[in-house]
């Protein structure tokens, strides 16, 4: 008998009475496609968790049971509710490397009806400082080095904060975890709506100022079936082949401030009830360690790190049997990578996903002979999600056709807090336009062509071009500056500058990077600066020709 077909699967695992059978909801007055055994909040999906056995994080050498884990999230939840007095729709930020106390504390924080705030970890004082008071911030987990970042501006922002893995002495107005944590105590009850805020992530804006994207518990946990419901599918697909001699074990290598982190991966895990492997930064060969060790089945990252991988010296003297499936999302793969997972791994299938923080990382996804078959795609979606191509009226387009790729579904943000102009510019009936430029095809898969954004994708990173050229034009000797991608190898691009400075000045190109780094996270920060003895490269409109200046500069690599 033939394996089903993916529509034949799907159609199998979205039918009436099935986990994800497909029914109609209502969302701010639009109407959607939902799945109907969806959690009612994330408190709901983290409760089960009390009643597992086994191992549910693995940190170095640290293993943290499912028990273990929600015994620390009740108390983190007491604590934040008893001696902090945080409410019910209270911002609470989580600024962090990938420690388990991001994970408690996420869960604590969103399962007593609380707002987790997610900060990026690379953010500089001031970028912290704009995140707390823009965010509206009761109170911050951090650790050390974040801590000392946030220290100078906590009094003034009126923000209680809670240091976890800090050693060294702690600034005035902080607290140490170990020092206040109420261990033993229950989970506070609170009453949870399904459309009552859950997360603000931020998400750089072409302006250079981050907008918080605002989602409920439906939208987090509409993103998180859409993943079960594309699993479900393929299981479906493979069921008759032998089952895999591993339990599905995920492994976290990108950071939980990012959707793919915290959504596809972390709440996946979660939700699932397996096993979930940390790293304390990445590490090719750490990874290659762990994999073999923990037998991880699930490795979702940027295309860089799979490239990272099959890169290593030591690939080949580790155990990287137990994967079955390899791949991730954030930028494009190149086909050649696509085609080399699949003959470097056993069983590891190529696998690539196409979501924003606006979509909660769910969007079309596309793996194993699919991926192979159409490379340059990023895939399908499941039934709740809709997607549609539009020329510059608004108007939809046929297969084919290239225009805006937008989004539909229960799973987008709200919108941008505090922000209803730009939340209105993104989200039109329903609509999110992602500002991404593509095509989809006959057989519905999508394929993203370039970026309407003016936007560095460098490494999964999304860096703004007018974020960094404002921080450029604060040097005194800078008469122009533009900032721009250009090809690597390894990250897909990284940001490159040209600039021009004012007559009688000098500035070398460790002055500038010395200037940038007091302003702008490190990843930011350009690798290639050109000075210019000209002035820069303007159209009949006043323009920077920035494809010039790139060209220039790739052709002088």
């Amino acid at each position: 008998m033939a394996a089903p077909t993916y529509e034949e699967a799907l159609a199998q695992v979205t039918a009436n009475g099935a986990r994800f059978e497909v029914g109609d909801v209502e969302i701010r007055g639009q109407a959607y496609k939902h799945f109907k055994n969806t959690p009612r909040s994330l408190r709901d999906v983290f409760a089960p968790s009390r009643e597992r056995d086994g191992i549910f994080l693995v940190y170095e050498d640290e293993r943290w049971s499912f028990q273990d884990t929600m015994a620390r999230v009740d108390a983190i939840a007491a604590t934040l509710v008893n001696r902090y007095g945080v409410e019910k729709g209270d911002r609470v930020a989580i600024a962090m490397r990938n420690y388990p106390e991001w994970v408690a504390s996420f869960a604590a924080i969103t399962s007593i009806g609380a707002i987790a705030v997610s900060m990026n970890a690379w953010w500089t004082e001031d970028e912290m400082a704009y995140g707390l008071e823009d965010s509206g911030t009761k109170v911050l987990l951090a650790d050390h080095e974040r801590i000392e970042r946030a220290a100078p501006n906590l009094e003034r922002l009126g923000v209680k904060a809670i240091a976890v893995r800090a050693e060294a002495p702690l600034p005035p107005h902080v607290e140490h975890l170990r020092d206040v944590l109420e261990e033993g105590a229950p989970m506070p009850e609170v009453e949870i709506d399904p459309d009552d805020d859950a997360t603000i992530l931020y998400t750089s804006g072409t302006t250079g100022f981050p907008k918080g994207a605002v989602s409920s518990h439906r939208a987090v946990l509409s993103a998180i079936m859409a993943f079960g419901c594309r699993a479900a599918v393929r299981a479906a697909m493979k069921a008759d082949e032998p089952p895999h001699p591993f339990p599905v074990t995920f492994i976290l290598i990108v950071p939980l401030f990012h959707v793919t982190g915290s959504v596809a991966v972390m709440l996946n895990a979660f939700i699932a009830g397996v096993k979930l492997v940390m790293m304390y930064k990445w590490n090719p060969e750490r990874a290659l360690e762990l994999i073999e060790r923990e037998r991880v089945t699930n490795f979702v990252g940027v295309p860089t790190m799979s490239w990272d991988l099959l890169e290593s010296p030591n690939f080949d003297k580790h155990d990287t049997s137990s994967l079955t499936n390899v791949g991730g999302g954030g930028a494009p793969a190149p086909p050649e990578l696509v085609r080399r997972i699949d003959k470097s791994f056993s069983k590891g299938r190529p696998t690539i996903g196409y979501g924003m923080t606006e979509t909660n990382a769910y969007g079309p996804q596309n793996d194993g002979d699919d991926y192979l078959r159409k490379p340059t795609s990023a895939g399908r979606t499941v039934p709740i999600v809709q997607m549609r191509v539009i020329d510059p009226e608004g108007k939809p387009v046929g297969p084919g056709e290239v225009g805006e790729i937008c989004f539909r579904g229960p799973n987008l943000i709200r919108g941008y807090w505090n922000k209803p102009e730009a939340t209105e510019e993104v989200l039109q009936d329903g609509w999110l336009r992602s500002g991404d430029i593509g095509r989809i095809d006959e057989e519905g898969f999508i394929y993203v062509e370039d970026r309407a954004k003016d936007m560095v994708l460098r490494g999964g990173e999304n860096i703004y071009c007018a974020e960094v050229e404002a921080a450029i034009y604060e040097h005194p000797a800078i008469y122009e500056a533009a900032v721009f991608g250009v090809p690597h190898e390894r990250l897909g691009e990284e940001v490159a500058a040209a600039i021009y400075l004012r007559p009688g000045e000098s500035l070398d190109e460790d002055q500038l990077r010395e200037h940038l780094a007091a302003r702008i996270a490190g990843f930011k920060i350009p690798s290639r600066i050109r000075a210019l003895g000209e002035p820069l490269p303007r159209n009949a409109s006043g323009k920077i020709l920035k494809r010039s200046l790139r060209d220039r500069i790739v052709d002088e690599s």
